[in-house]
Protein backbone atom coordinates (compact mmCIF):
# COMPACT_ATOMS: atom_id res chain seq x y z
CA UNK A 1 0.00 0.00 0.00
CA UNK A 2 1.41 3.40 -0.96
CA UNK A 3 1.85 6.12 1.65
CA UNK A 4 -0.77 8.25 -0.06
CA UNK A 5 -3.46 5.54 0.10
CA UNK A 6 -2.49 4.75 3.68
CA UNK A 7 -2.81 8.41 4.71
CA UNK A 8 -6.16 8.72 2.94
CA UNK A 9 -7.53 5.65 4.71
CA UNK A 10 -6.08 6.70 8.06
CA UNK A 11 -7.61 10.17 7.92
CA UNK A 12 -10.89 8.76 6.59
CA UNK A 13 -11.01 6.33 9.51
CA UNK A 14 -10.29 9.16 11.96
CA UNK A 15 -12.76 11.64 10.51
CA UNK A 16 -15.60 9.13 10.09
CA UNK A 17 -15.09 7.94 13.66
CA UNK A 18 -15.07 11.47 15.10
CA UNK A 19 -18.14 12.63 13.19
CA UNK A 20 -20.33 9.81 14.53
CA UNK A 21 -18.62 9.39 17.93
CA UNK A 22 -21.30 10.86 20.23
CA UNK A 23 -24.23 9.31 18.36
CA UNK A 24 -22.44 5.97 18.18
CA UNK A 25 -21.71 6.02 21.91
CA UNK A 26 -25.40 6.67 22.67
CA UNK A 27 -26.42 3.83 20.35
CA UNK A 28 -24.12 1.29 21.97
CA UNK A 29 -24.66 2.40 25.57
CA UNK A 30 -28.46 2.42 25.33
CA UNK A 31 -28.41 -0.65 23.10
CA UNK A 32 -26.31 -2.61 25.61
CA UNK A 33 -28.85 -1.97 28.36
CA UNK A 34 -31.80 -2.67 26.05
CA UNK A 35 -30.67 -6.30 25.69
CA UNK A 36 -32.53 -6.61 29.00
CA UNK A 37 -35.59 -4.75 27.69
CA UNK A 38 -38.12 -7.43 28.61
CA UNK A 39 -36.64 -7.77 32.10
CA UNK A 40 -36.78 -4.01 32.64
CA UNK A 41 -40.46 -3.94 31.60
CA UNK A 42 -41.28 -6.78 33.99
CA UNK A 43 -39.32 -4.98 36.74
CA UNK A 44 -41.13 -1.69 36.17
CA UNK A 45 -44.59 -3.26 36.01
CA UNK A 46 -43.75 -5.66 38.83
CA UNK A 47 -44.96 -8.53 36.62
CA UNK A 48 -42.49 -11.42 36.42
CA UNK A 49 -42.90 -13.54 33.32
CA UNK A 50 -42.50 -17.30 33.12
CA UNK A 51 -39.82 -18.32 30.64
CA UNK A 52 -40.98 -19.62 27.24
CA UNK A 53 -44.54 -18.42 27.79
CA UNK A 54 -44.79 -16.50 24.53
CA UNK A 55 -48.44 -15.73 23.68
CA UNK A 56 -49.66 -17.82 26.61
CA UNK A 57 -53.26 -16.58 26.64
CA UNK A 58 -56.91 -17.63 26.60
CA UNK A 59 -57.81 -16.62 23.05
CA UNK A 60 -61.47 -17.53 23.43
CA UNK A 61 -61.75 -15.10 26.33
CA UNK A 62 -59.86 -12.46 24.37
CA UNK A 63 -62.29 -12.83 21.45
CA UNK A 64 -65.32 -12.53 23.77
CA UNK A 65 -63.78 -9.45 25.40
CA UNK A 66 -63.18 -7.78 22.04
CA UNK A 67 -66.73 -8.54 20.86
CA UNK A 68 -68.13 -7.04 24.03
CA UNK A 69 -66.04 -3.85 23.80
CA UNK A 70 -65.97 -3.21 20.06
CA UNK A 71 -69.28 -4.62 18.91
CA UNK A 72 -69.87 -6.91 15.95
CA UNK A 73 -66.66 -8.56 14.71
CA UNK A 74 -68.13 -10.12 11.54
CA UNK A 75 -66.25 -9.22 8.40
CA UNK A 76 -63.22 -7.93 10.29
CA UNK A 77 -59.64 -9.18 10.36
CA UNK A 78 -58.21 -9.69 13.84
CA UNK A 79 -54.44 -9.90 14.34
CA UNK A 80 -53.05 -10.98 17.73
CA UNK A 81 -49.27 -10.97 18.18
CA UNK A 82 -46.58 -10.34 20.75
CA UNK A 83 -43.33 -8.58 19.86
CA UNK A 84 -41.55 -9.23 23.14
CA UNK A 85 -41.74 -11.50 26.16
CA UNK A 86 -44.42 -9.85 28.32
CA UNK A 87 -48.01 -10.26 29.44
CA UNK A 88 -49.48 -7.80 26.95
CA UNK A 89 -50.42 -8.81 23.42
CA UNK A 90 -50.87 -6.44 20.51
CA UNK A 91 -54.31 -6.60 18.88
CA UNK A 92 -55.11 -5.02 15.54
CA UNK A 93 -58.73 -5.15 14.32
CA UNK A 94 -59.54 -3.88 10.85
CA UNK A 95 -62.76 -2.15 9.93
CA UNK A 96 -65.56 -4.47 8.84
CA UNK A 97 -66.28 -5.27 5.20
CA UNK A 98 -69.97 -5.66 5.96
CA UNK A 99 -71.61 -2.49 4.63
CA UNK A 100 -74.67 -3.01 6.84
CA UNK A 101 -72.64 -3.07 10.06
CA UNK A 102 -72.84 -0.39 12.74
CA UNK A 103 -70.63 2.70 12.77
CA UNK A 104 -68.66 1.28 15.68
CA UNK A 105 -67.75 -1.83 13.66
CA UNK A 106 -66.39 0.32 10.84
CA UNK A 107 -63.60 1.69 13.01
CA UNK A 108 -60.23 0.01 13.11
CA UNK A 109 -58.71 -0.79 16.52
CA UNK A 110 -55.09 -0.95 17.68
CA UNK A 111 -54.69 -1.81 21.33
CA UNK A 112 -52.56 -3.61 23.92
CA UNK A 113 -54.36 -6.19 26.08
CA UNK A 114 -53.17 -7.71 29.34
CA UNK A 115 -53.69 -11.47 28.98
CA UNK A 116 -54.47 -11.90 32.69
CA UNK A 117 -56.51 -8.85 33.71
CA UNK A 118 -57.82 -8.01 30.18
CA UNK A 119 -57.07 -4.36 30.79
CA UNK A 120 -56.35 -2.35 27.65
CA UNK A 121 -53.83 0.38 27.01
CA UNK A 122 -52.59 2.39 24.09
CA UNK A 123 -48.97 2.53 23.04
CA UNK A 124 -48.33 5.73 24.99
CA UNK A 125 -50.40 4.93 28.07
CA UNK A 126 -48.48 1.63 28.32
CA UNK A 127 -45.10 3.21 27.61
CA UNK A 128 -42.34 1.74 29.75
CA UNK A 129 -38.77 2.42 30.78
CA UNK A 130 -37.60 -0.60 28.77
CA UNK A 131 -39.34 0.74 25.67
CA UNK A 132 -37.68 4.14 26.17
CA UNK A 133 -34.16 2.69 26.41
CA UNK A 134 -34.79 0.38 23.47
CA UNK A 135 -35.98 3.23 21.27
CA UNK A 136 -33.25 5.57 22.46
CA UNK A 137 -30.64 3.34 20.86
CA UNK A 138 -31.98 4.18 17.40
CA UNK A 139 -33.11 7.76 18.20
CA UNK A 140 -36.82 7.09 17.85
CA UNK A 141 -37.47 10.14 20.06
CA UNK A 142 -36.51 12.28 17.06
CA UNK A 143 -39.55 12.67 14.77
CA UNK A 144 -39.98 9.87 12.24
CA UNK A 145 -38.23 9.15 9.89
CA UNK A 146 -35.30 11.43 10.70
CA UNK A 147 -34.24 9.66 13.90
CA UNK A 148 -34.42 6.24 12.25
CA UNK A 149 -32.44 7.36 9.21
CA UNK A 150 -29.89 9.15 11.38
CA UNK A 151 -29.18 6.02 13.44
CA UNK A 152 -29.10 3.90 10.28
CA UNK A 153 -26.53 6.10 8.59
CA UNK A 154 -24.48 6.22 11.80
CA UNK A 155 -24.39 2.41 11.68
CA UNK A 156 -23.37 2.57 8.02
CA UNK A 157 -20.51 5.00 8.68
CA UNK A 158 -19.48 2.88 11.65
CA UNK A 159 -19.10 -0.03 9.23
CA UNK A 160 -17.00 2.27 7.06
CA UNK A 161 -14.81 3.17 10.06
CA UNK A 162 -14.39 -0.53 10.90
CA UNK A 163 -13.27 -1.42 7.38
CA UNK A 164 -10.82 1.50 7.07
CA UNK A 165 -9.46 0.82 10.56
CA UNK A 166 -8.96 -2.83 9.67
CA UNK A 167 -6.99 -1.88 6.55
CA UNK A 168 -4.90 0.74 8.37
CA UNK A 169 -3.92 -1.59 11.24
CA UNK A 170 -3.69 -4.77 9.16
CA UNK A 171 0.10 -5.20 9.16
CA UNK A 172 0.57 -4.60 12.88
CA UNK A 173 -2.76 -5.94 14.09
CA UNK A 174 -1.50 -9.20 15.59
CA UNK A 175 1.69 -7.79 17.11
CA UNK A 176 -0.09 -4.74 18.58
CA UNK A 177 -2.86 -6.95 19.99
CA UNK A 178 -0.40 -8.50 22.46
CA UNK A 179 1.22 -5.14 23.25
CA UNK A 180 -0.04 -3.17 26.24
CA UNK A 181 2.11 -0.58 28.00
CA UNK A 182 0.10 0.90 30.88
CA UNK A 183 3.03 2.91 32.25
CA UNK A 184 4.00 4.54 28.96
CA UNK A 185 2.92 8.00 27.88
CA UNK A 186 -0.80 8.61 27.57
CA UNK A 187 -0.97 8.48 23.78
CA UNK A 188 0.63 5.03 23.85
CA UNK A 189 -1.84 3.80 26.47
CA UNK A 190 -4.84 4.95 24.44
CA UNK A 191 -3.35 3.50 21.25
CA UNK A 192 -2.75 0.08 22.82
CA UNK A 193 -6.22 0.00 24.41
CA UNK A 194 -7.95 1.19 21.24
CA UNK A 195 -6.20 -1.41 19.07
CA UNK A 196 -6.52 -4.37 21.44
CA UNK A 197 -10.14 -3.83 22.46
CA UNK A 198 -11.11 -2.85 18.94
CA UNK A 199 -9.76 -6.17 17.66
CA UNK A 200 -11.48 -8.15 20.45
CA UNK A 201 -14.83 -6.58 19.65
CA UNK A 202 -14.37 -6.55 15.87
CA UNK A 203 -16.79 -9.42 15.03
CA UNK A 204 -19.42 -7.99 17.39
CA UNK A 205 -19.04 -4.48 15.97
CA UNK A 206 -19.17 -5.73 12.39
CA UNK A 207 -22.37 -7.68 13.07
CA UNK A 208 -24.06 -4.71 14.69
CA UNK A 209 -23.02 -2.19 12.06
CA UNK A 210 -24.35 -4.40 9.25
CA UNK A 211 -27.56 -5.53 10.97
CA UNK A 212 -28.27 -2.06 12.35
CA UNK A 213 -27.88 -0.39 8.96
CA UNK A 214 -29.96 -3.02 7.16
CA UNK A 215 -32.78 -3.14 9.71
CA UNK A 216 -33.12 0.61 10.21
CA UNK A 217 -32.38 1.99 6.75
CA UNK A 218 -34.02 -0.93 4.96
CA UNK A 219 -37.20 -0.79 7.02
CA UNK A 220 -37.51 2.99 6.81
CA UNK A 221 -36.98 3.06 3.05
CA UNK A 222 -39.38 0.18 2.44
CA UNK A 223 -42.10 1.90 4.49
CA UNK A 224 -41.42 5.19 2.69
CA UNK A 225 -40.31 5.76 -0.89
CA UNK A 226 -39.88 2.08 -1.80
CA UNK A 227 -43.51 1.26 -1.04
CA UNK A 228 -44.56 4.10 -3.33
CA UNK A 229 -42.18 3.32 -6.19
CA UNK A 230 -42.12 -0.48 -6.14
CA UNK A 231 -45.58 -1.35 -4.77
CA UNK A 232 -47.50 1.76 -5.85
CA UNK A 233 -48.39 2.50 -2.18
CA UNK A 234 -49.98 -0.95 -1.81
CA UNK A 235 -48.58 -1.83 1.62
CA UNK A 236 -50.70 -4.96 1.91
CA UNK A 237 -48.94 -6.38 -1.16
CA UNK A 238 -45.58 -5.30 0.23
CA UNK A 239 -46.20 -7.01 3.57
CA UNK A 240 -47.41 -10.19 1.84
CA UNK A 241 -44.27 -10.43 -0.28
CA UNK A 242 -41.70 -9.35 2.30
CA UNK A 243 -43.20 -11.18 5.28
CA UNK A 244 -44.47 -14.21 3.37
CA UNK A 245 -48.08 -13.52 4.27
CA UNK A 246 -50.88 -15.31 2.34
CA UNK A 247 -53.51 -13.00 0.81
CA UNK A 248 -56.85 -12.80 2.56
CA UNK A 249 -59.75 -14.48 0.74
CA UNK A 250 -62.48 -12.29 -0.66
CA UNK A 251 -65.31 -11.39 1.70
CA UNK A 252 -68.30 -13.56 0.64
CA UNK A 253 -70.84 -11.75 2.83
CA UNK A 254 -72.38 -15.11 3.83
CA UNK A 255 -72.61 -15.20 7.63
CA UNK A 256 -71.74 -18.40 9.48
CA UNK A 257 -71.89 -19.34 13.15
CA UNK A 258 -68.37 -19.74 14.44
CA UNK A 259 -68.49 -21.75 17.65
CA UNK A 260 -65.07 -23.41 17.61
CA UNK A 261 -62.45 -22.91 20.28
CA UNK A 262 -59.42 -20.90 19.19
CA UNK A 263 -57.47 -22.40 22.08
CA UNK A 264 -58.02 -25.91 20.68
CA UNK A 265 -56.87 -24.87 17.21
CA UNK A 266 -53.72 -23.28 18.65
CA UNK A 267 -52.98 -26.32 20.81
CA UNK A 268 -53.55 -28.65 17.88
CA UNK A 269 -51.11 -26.66 15.74
CA UNK A 270 -48.42 -26.50 18.40
CA UNK A 271 -48.75 -30.22 19.14
CA UNK A 272 -48.29 -31.05 15.45
CA UNK A 273 -45.01 -29.11 15.30
CA UNK A 274 -43.59 -29.96 18.71
CA UNK A 275 -41.05 -27.61 20.31
CA UNK A 276 -42.42 -24.28 19.05
CA UNK A 277 -43.79 -21.00 20.36
CA UNK A 278 -46.82 -19.16 19.03
CA UNK A 279 -45.90 -15.95 17.23
CA UNK A 280 -49.18 -14.77 15.68
CA UNK A 281 -52.88 -15.62 15.49
CA UNK A 282 -54.80 -14.05 12.63
CA UNK A 283 -58.51 -14.36 11.88
CA UNK A 284 -59.47 -13.16 8.40
CA UNK A 285 -63.10 -12.34 7.54
CA UNK A 286 -64.41 -13.30 10.96
CA UNK A 287 -67.87 -14.91 10.92
CA UNK A 288 -67.94 -15.18 7.12
CA UNK A 289 -68.08 -18.21 4.85
CA UNK A 290 -64.58 -17.31 3.61
CA UNK A 291 -63.17 -17.06 7.10
CA UNK A 292 -59.55 -18.14 7.58
CA UNK A 293 -57.73 -18.76 10.86
CA UNK A 294 -53.94 -18.53 10.59
CA UNK A 295 -51.80 -19.95 13.39
CA UNK A 296 -48.13 -19.02 13.02
CA UNK A 297 -45.37 -20.53 15.14
CA UNK A 298 -41.60 -20.31 15.36
CA UNK A 299 -39.27 -23.02 16.63
CA UNK A 300 -37.63 -22.66 20.01
CA UNK A 301 -34.16 -21.23 19.55
CA UNK A 302 -32.62 -24.36 21.11
CA UNK A 303 -34.18 -26.37 18.28
CA UNK A 304 -33.63 -24.09 15.29
CA UNK A 305 -32.41 -20.55 14.76
CA UNK A 306 -34.84 -19.69 11.95
CA UNK A 307 -38.26 -20.89 10.92
CA UNK A 308 -41.87 -19.95 10.36
CA UNK A 309 -44.64 -22.54 10.51
CA UNK A 310 -48.22 -21.77 9.55
CA UNK A 311 -51.47 -23.71 9.79
CA UNK A 312 -54.60 -22.42 8.09
CA UNK A 313 -58.13 -23.46 9.18
CA UNK A 314 -61.50 -22.59 7.68
CA UNK A 315 -64.62 -21.55 9.59
CA UNK A 316 -65.50 -25.17 10.39
CA UNK A 317 -62.06 -25.90 11.89
CA UNK A 318 -60.83 -28.01 8.97
CA UNK A 319 -57.13 -27.77 8.24
CA UNK A 320 -56.73 -26.35 4.71
CA UNK A 321 -52.96 -25.71 4.57
CA UNK A 322 -49.91 -26.35 6.71
CA UNK A 323 -46.17 -25.72 6.42
CA UNK A 324 -43.20 -26.98 8.41
CA UNK A 325 -42.18 -24.90 11.41
CA UNK A 326 -38.62 -24.77 10.02
CA UNK A 327 -39.65 -23.83 6.50
CA UNK A 328 -38.79 -20.24 5.65
CA UNK A 329 -38.27 -18.40 2.38
CA UNK A 330 -35.19 -16.34 1.62
CA UNK A 331 -36.60 -12.91 2.50
CA UNK A 332 -38.15 -13.99 5.80
CA UNK A 333 -35.05 -16.01 6.69
CA UNK A 334 -32.75 -13.06 6.01
CA UNK A 335 -34.94 -10.76 8.11
CA UNK A 336 -35.13 -13.27 10.99
CA UNK A 337 -31.36 -13.82 10.91
CA UNK A 338 -30.68 -10.08 11.01
CA UNK A 339 -32.99 -9.65 13.98
CA UNK A 340 -31.62 -12.70 15.83
CA UNK A 341 -28.05 -11.47 15.48
CA UNK A 342 -28.94 -7.90 16.38
CA UNK A 343 -31.11 -8.56 19.43
CA UNK A 344 -29.18 -11.56 20.75
CA UNK A 345 -32.40 -13.33 21.79
CA UNK A 346 -31.33 -16.86 20.88
CA UNK A 347 -28.95 -17.75 23.70
CA UNK A 348 -30.64 -16.83 26.98
CA UNK A 349 -29.06 -14.66 29.65
CA UNK A 350 -25.57 -15.96 28.92
CA UNK A 351 -25.63 -14.45 25.43
CA UNK A 352 -27.25 -11.24 26.67
CA UNK A 353 -24.41 -10.76 29.15
CA UNK A 354 -21.82 -11.41 26.44
CA UNK A 355 -23.54 -8.91 24.14
CA UNK A 356 -23.68 -6.37 26.96
CA UNK A 357 -19.96 -6.74 27.74
CA UNK A 358 -19.01 -6.32 24.10
CA UNK A 359 -21.30 -3.29 23.86
CA UNK A 360 -19.50 -1.62 26.77
CA UNK A 361 -16.14 -2.57 25.22
CA UNK A 362 -17.26 -0.79 22.05
CA UNK A 363 -18.13 2.29 24.12
CA UNK A 364 -14.59 2.24 25.50
CA UNK A 365 -13.16 1.89 21.97
CA UNK A 366 -15.13 5.00 20.94
CA UNK A 367 -13.88 6.94 23.99
CA UNK A 368 -10.27 5.88 23.51
CA UNK A 369 -10.40 6.80 19.83
CA UNK A 370 -11.48 10.38 20.59
CA UNK A 371 -8.96 10.76 23.43
CA UNK A 372 -6.22 9.36 21.20
CA UNK A 373 -7.10 11.94 18.57
CA UNK A 374 -6.88 14.75 21.13
CA UNK A 375 -3.63 13.53 22.66
CA UNK A 376 -2.00 13.12 19.23
CA UNK A 377 -2.72 16.78 18.46
CA UNK A 378 -1.58 18.14 21.81
CA UNK A 379 1.83 19.23 20.54
CA UNK A 380 3.90 22.33 21.03
CA UNK A 381 3.92 22.84 17.27
CA UNK A 382 0.12 23.10 17.23
CA UNK A 383 -1.33 26.60 17.46
CA UNK A 384 -2.63 27.39 20.97
CA UNK A 385 -6.15 28.13 19.73
CA UNK A 386 -6.28 24.76 17.96
CA UNK A 387 -5.16 22.97 21.10
CA UNK A 388 -7.79 24.77 23.13
CA UNK A 389 -10.48 23.91 20.55
CA UNK A 390 -9.44 20.24 20.57
CA UNK A 391 -9.59 20.17 24.35
CA UNK A 392 -13.07 21.68 24.30
CA UNK A 393 -14.18 19.03 21.79
CA UNK A 394 -12.85 16.29 24.05
CA UNK A 395 -14.45 17.82 27.14
CA UNK A 396 -17.88 18.13 25.50
CA UNK A 397 -17.69 14.62 24.05
CA UNK A 398 -16.62 13.08 27.35
CA UNK A 399 -19.27 14.98 29.29
CA UNK A 400 -22.14 13.97 26.98
CA UNK A 401 -21.03 10.35 26.75
CA UNK A 402 -20.04 9.56 30.33
CA UNK A 403 -22.94 11.40 31.97
CA UNK A 404 -25.35 8.95 30.32
CA UNK A 405 -24.44 6.42 33.02
CA UNK A 406 -25.53 8.40 36.11
CA UNK A 407 -28.52 9.84 34.22
CA UNK A 408 -29.71 6.35 33.30
CA UNK A 409 -29.21 4.98 36.82
CA UNK A 410 -31.05 7.95 38.32
CA UNK A 411 -33.95 7.42 35.91
CA UNK A 412 -34.63 3.91 37.24
CA UNK A 413 -34.96 5.11 40.83
CA UNK A 414 -37.08 8.15 39.93
CA UNK A 415 -39.45 6.03 37.84
CA UNK A 416 -39.90 3.60 40.74
CA UNK A 417 -40.38 6.41 43.30
CA UNK A 418 -42.43 9.04 41.48
CA UNK A 419 -44.01 7.49 38.40
CA UNK A 420 -47.83 7.55 38.40
CA UNK A 421 -49.07 4.17 37.04
CA UNK A 422 -52.37 5.78 36.06
CA UNK A 423 -50.78 8.52 33.95
CA UNK A 424 -52.00 8.56 30.32
CA UNK A 425 -48.62 9.93 29.17
CA UNK A 426 -45.84 8.15 31.10
CA UNK A 427 -43.39 8.81 28.26
CA UNK A 428 -43.48 12.53 29.01
CA UNK A 429 -42.38 11.90 32.60
CA UNK A 430 -39.56 9.58 31.46
CA UNK A 431 -38.39 12.09 28.85
CA UNK A 432 -38.31 14.94 31.35
CA UNK A 433 -36.37 13.02 34.00
CA UNK A 434 -33.75 11.51 31.72
CA UNK A 435 -33.08 14.32 29.25
CA UNK A 436 -33.12 17.01 31.94
CA UNK A 437 -30.66 15.18 34.20
CA UNK A 438 -28.48 14.22 31.22
CA UNK A 439 -28.42 17.84 30.02
CA UNK A 440 -27.53 19.25 33.44
CA UNK A 441 -24.74 16.73 34.01
CA UNK A 442 -23.38 17.22 30.47
CA UNK A 443 -23.27 21.00 30.76
CA UNK A 444 -21.66 20.94 34.20
CA UNK A 445 -18.96 18.43 33.29
CA UNK A 446 -18.27 20.09 29.93
CA UNK A 447 -17.85 23.48 31.62
CA UNK A 448 -15.50 21.87 34.16
CA UNK A 449 -13.13 20.97 31.30
CA UNK A 450 -11.41 18.23 33.25
CA UNK A 451 -11.82 14.82 31.64
CA UNK A 452 -10.19 13.04 34.53
CA UNK A 453 -12.75 14.37 37.01
CA UNK A 454 -15.59 13.89 34.51
CA UNK A 455 -14.66 10.23 34.18
CA UNK A 456 -14.16 9.76 37.89
CA UNK A 457 -17.30 11.41 39.17
CA UNK A 458 -19.56 10.01 36.45
CA UNK A 459 -18.45 6.59 37.67
CA UNK A 460 -19.03 7.61 41.27
CA UNK A 461 -22.49 9.12 40.70
CA UNK A 462 -23.52 6.20 38.46
CA UNK A 463 -22.43 3.65 41.06
CA UNK A 464 -24.28 5.43 43.88
CA UNK A 465 -27.48 5.83 41.85
CA UNK A 466 -27.15 2.26 40.57
CA UNK A 467 -26.78 0.71 44.02
CA UNK A 468 -29.85 2.67 45.12
CA UNK A 469 -32.05 0.96 42.50
CA UNK A 470 -32.52 -2.44 44.24
CA UNK A 471 -32.96 -0.63 47.57
CA UNK A 472 -35.62 1.70 46.18
CA UNK A 473 -37.36 -1.21 44.46
CA UNK A 474 -37.40 -3.19 47.71
CA UNK A 475 -38.77 -0.26 49.73
CA UNK A 476 -41.52 0.61 47.24
CA UNK A 477 -42.67 -2.85 46.10
CA UNK A 478 -41.37 -5.13 48.85
CA UNK A 479 -39.54 -7.17 46.22
CA UNK A 480 -36.10 -7.45 47.77
CA UNK A 481 -33.45 -9.26 45.78
CA UNK A 482 -33.39 -12.31 48.04
CA UNK A 483 -37.19 -12.59 47.83
CA UNK A 484 -37.29 -12.39 44.02
CA UNK A 485 -34.50 -14.95 43.84
CA UNK A 486 -36.24 -17.39 46.19
CA UNK A 487 -39.59 -16.91 44.45
CA UNK A 488 -37.97 -17.38 41.01
CA UNK A 489 -39.09 -13.95 39.80
CA UNK A 490 -36.15 -13.99 37.46
CA UNK A 491 -36.73 -10.80 35.45
CA UNK A 492 -37.05 -8.59 38.53
CA UNK A 493 -34.02 -10.21 40.16
CA UNK A 494 -31.93 -9.79 37.00
CA UNK A 495 -32.54 -6.02 36.84
CA UNK A 496 -31.68 -5.45 40.50
CA UNK A 497 -28.62 -7.73 40.26
CA UNK A 498 -27.52 -6.04 37.04
CA UNK A 499 -27.43 -2.59 38.62
CA UNK A 500 -25.86 -3.84 41.84
CA UNK A 501 -23.01 -5.67 40.07
CA UNK A 502 -22.28 -2.94 37.52
CA UNK A 503 -22.37 -0.31 40.28
CA UNK A 504 -19.89 -2.23 42.43
CA UNK A 505 -17.55 -2.57 39.44
CA UNK A 506 -17.87 1.15 38.68
CA UNK A 507 -17.17 2.00 42.33
CA UNK A 508 -14.07 -0.20 42.32
CA UNK A 509 -12.82 1.56 39.18
CA UNK A 510 -13.52 4.92 40.84
CA UNK A 511 -11.26 4.09 43.77
CA UNK A 512 -8.55 2.71 41.49
CA UNK A 513 -8.60 5.64 39.10
CA UNK A 514 -5.60 7.93 39.44
CA UNK A 515 -4.50 11.05 37.66
CA UNK A 516 -1.66 10.61 35.19
CA UNK A 517 1.51 12.28 36.39
CA UNK A 518 3.88 13.91 33.88
CA UNK A 519 7.05 11.90 33.26
CA UNK A 520 9.24 14.99 33.00
CA UNK A 521 9.37 17.52 35.80
CA UNK A 522 10.32 20.25 33.34
CA UNK A 523 7.20 19.64 31.28
CA UNK A 524 5.36 22.84 30.38
CA UNK A 525 2.14 23.83 32.08
CA UNK A 526 0.32 23.65 28.77
CA UNK A 527 1.45 20.05 28.30
CA UNK A 528 0.34 19.17 31.83
CA UNK A 529 -3.05 20.73 31.14
CA UNK A 530 -3.26 18.73 27.91
CA UNK A 531 -2.56 15.51 29.81
CA UNK A 532 -5.16 16.37 32.41
CA UNK A 533 -7.79 17.01 29.74
CA UNK A 534 -6.90 13.87 27.81
CA UNK A 535 -8.03 11.57 30.59
CA UNK A 536 -6.75 9.12 33.11
CA UNK A 537 -5.57 5.59 33.28
CA UNK A 538 -6.07 2.89 35.85
CA UNK A 539 -3.26 0.82 37.40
Amino acid sequence: MSNRIYNVLFHTHTVSGLVISVALYVIFFAGSISFFRDDIIAWERNRPIVAHSQMNADFDQILDTLAMRYGELRGRTINIRQSHQERNVIINISSTQDTSASENARRSVYTYLDTRTYEESSYYSGYTLGEFIYRLHFFAQIPYPYGYLFSGFVAFFFLFAIVTGLIVHWKKMVSNFYLFRPWARLKTVWTDAHTALGLIGLPFQFIFSVTGAVLIIGTTIMLGPASSLIYDKDRDLMYRELLDQPPAPAFANHPVDFDLSLNELVNESQAAWGDVVLSRLCIQNFGDENMNILVEVRPQTKSALLGLGRATFDWSGSLTAQTSDESVNYIVGADQLMRRLHFGDFGGYGLKIIYFVFGIITCFVILSGVLLWVEARDKRSTAPWKRTANQWVASIFMAISLSMYPAMALLFSIVRLAHDPGSPTPHVFIYKVFFTSWLILSVCFAAWRNNYLTNKYCLFLGSIFGMAIPIVNGLVTGNWMWDTYNEEQLQIFVVDAFWLITSLIALLVFFRLKKVQPSNGQESETRIEGRKLAGARMF
